[in-house]
């Protein structure tokens, strides 16, 4: 087994094509191939489906996938404490969070300290930042919970309750409480099954004996928010995510305090990468410390 066919095969992998890895390995498409039909000869095993234009990785193709991502991450790693100036001078950072509005003030003080990392920012609930990390998609991940798993180092951001929102001219605008009951009565708009947000309101309304159903699922918080703002129902958020928009009105939900604890993560074993740890150590700077 040679480093260059691993590299061919991962680049094949991630690109999802022999044409886009040529293309990222500054190679020709015929010498990308040669180096994975080599590997896949020497160890008699089929690493892709290849169907006319379409390649897909075979089992044995993404359970070496899996190795070749923590394998070339800690090449990475190797590279970055090589050339550390370097890596906090013109690296990049790969972010998915649940809501970027828990971090703007931490990419602010970052990008003040590091003005040419560049920082590349997705959208996505808690299952997808969990799996974007272990996926090694990204670097960092900001999530609505506390991850009870080893596998993460967490800085927890803030904790906020969970309230209700309706544009300004719905009937329950007026309201300062609204209880499960009176919610039930009412069109409301949820985002997907992955959100914690709505795991926990749904499992906060059954313990209280009203269960709750979305009128409307909503992929996203902002698709959410425009279906609110333009009459379509109640939605539900963190209070620290409502944010400022003249068309809402936020609403306390007369129940038990749900509590959304906002979390800034990373895989332990990525933790001492330059870049992640340099933007985890400008975080610890903005948290306030726990009383």
């Amino acid at each position: 087994m040679r480093y260059v066919q691993l590299r061919a095969f991962h680049n094949v992998a991630i690109h999802g094509g022999f044409s886009r890895a040529a293309e990222a390995l500054f190679l020709t498409q015929p010498a990308v191939s040669d180096q994975v039909r080599k590997l896949e000869e020497e160890y008699d095993v089929l690493l892709f489906n290849r169907n006319k234009k379409q390649v897909t990785l075979t089992q044995a193709g993404q359970q070496l996938l899996e190795i070749t991502r923590r394998m070339f991450d800690v090449e990475q790693q190797a590279l970055d404490l090589l050339s550390e100036s370097r890596a906090l001078r013109a690296g990049k950072l790969r972010i998915v969070a649940d809501a970027a509005h828990h971090l703007l003030h931490i990419l602010a003080a970052f990008r003040r300290a590091y003005p040419s990392v560049q920082v590349s920012i997705d959208a996505g609930n808690t299952e997808t930042v969990i799996t974007s990390l272990h996926a090694y998609e990204a670097d960092i991940g900001v999530l609505g919970e506390i991850p009870q798993s080893s596998d993460f180092e967490i800085l927890k951001l803030n904790s906020t309750p969970i309230i209700a929102f309706a544009s300004r001219d719905y009937p329950l605008a007026g309201q300062e409480t609204v209880t499960f009951r009176e919610l039930a009565n009412h069109p409301l708009v949820m985002r997907e099954r992955g959100s914690k947000t709505r795991q926990k309101l749904e499992a906060m309304s059954e313990q209280c004996g009203v269960p709750l159903t979305p009128l409307i699922e909503a992929e996203g918080r902002e698709a959410v928010r425009e279906i609110v703002a333009a009459g379509g129902g109640v939605g539900f958020v963190s209070s620290a995510e409502f944010g400022q928009d003249s068309r809402l009105v936020p609403i306390r939900i007369d129940a038990p305090e749900m509590l959304m604890d906002e979390a800034l993560i990373c895989l332990r074993e990525r933790s001492n990468g330059k870049l992640v740890n340099a933007f985890f150590d400008v975080a610890r700077q903005l948290v306030p410390s726990p009383a």
